[in-house]
């Protein structure tokens, strides 16, 4: 692997900015089998990802008092805690969250949430250690295998990271929040070819949800194609949803010119692996 002290030092600050991202799609494919929705209380059944910052708060407020009824009910739980999550709510998530989990010790669902609650916080060994508690080795879950990895990128473990994703590819192919998250790796080692293809890939395929476009939109405009990706990232959104995105991948890029240095260094970077 042939890697400069550029990339190292571009991987180190980009991490802290690109770890929501990561942590966020890692176990996408569990609300692909789940969808995390309000209909179960009173509301249009809309995804998460697809709400403004009105739906969102009402929905949060709603699963607070349905989590106050009953903490030892684990969908409301987990569902209460990514709303948190959504909101910026980390560190009220990752209490929701060890709550639930001291309630049901035994659900791997609810153990790879808690996990992911952890990483939002911050916690990212205590969380590896959570998420591999919830795998069992002679029946390997993907979605856990993509949360270990998300959790090793966040960690500098690269190579482990690949490794992880690659044995969830192969229990799940095709499944594009793992695309993503490969993608987000190379992100991390300042390989941006590498990372839009993996990207570009999983966008395409059936499954993929805004937030794994919005990763799509983040490594283009890294490369200095902002047209392109503001187009990415308003697409298929509702006006409201799609400003805000906007303004989050500018912000995204504007964070210590690392668009600029990534676009001027990228040939050096290519062969990061």
């Amino acid at each position: 692997m042939i890697r400069n002290s550029f990339c190292k030092t571009t991987g180190r600050r980009l991490r802290s900015s690109a770890a929501i991202i990561l942590i966020a799609t890692a176990l996408a494919g569990c609300a692909a089998k789940a969808p995390l929705t309000t209909g179960s209380i009173g509301n249009s059944g809309k995804a998460v990802e697809s709400m403004n910052a009105h739906e969102l708060r009402a929905a949060t407020e709603r699963y607070g008092r349905a989590y106050e009824k009953n903490p030892a009910d684990a969908a409301t739980g987990m569902r209460y805690a990514e709303m948190l999550r959504m909101s910026g709510r980390n560190d009220q998530a990752l209490a929701v969250m060890q709550q639930v989990a001291i309630h049901n010790p035994e659900e791997r669902t609810v153990l790879a949430a808690y996990g992911k609650a952890l990483a939002g916080a911050g916690q990212l060994q205590k969380a590896l250690e959570t998420i591999r508690r919830a795998q069992t080795p002679d029946r390997p879950n993907w979605q856990l295998l993509s949360a270990e990895g998300a959790v090793l990128d966040q960690l500098g473990n690269a190579g482990e990271a690949r490794e992880r994703y690659r044995k969830a590819l192969d229990l799940k192919p095709n499944e594009p929040s793992i695309l993503s998250n490969l993608g987000i790796s190379y992100l991390l080692a300042g390989d941006l070819r590498t990372s839009e293809t993996y990207m570009r890939k999983a966008s395409t395929l059936p499954g993929a949800d805004s937030r794994v476009r919005q990763n799509l939109a983040l490594v283009v405009g890294l490369q200095g194609r902002f047209a392109e990706a503001e187009q990415i990232a308003r697409a298929e959104l509702a006006p409201d949803q799609a400003e805000a995105n906007v303004a989050y991948l500018r912000a995204m890029l504007s964070q210590q010119n690392a668009w600029a240095q990534l676009s001027d260094q990228d040939g050096d970077a290519g062969n990061t692996n």
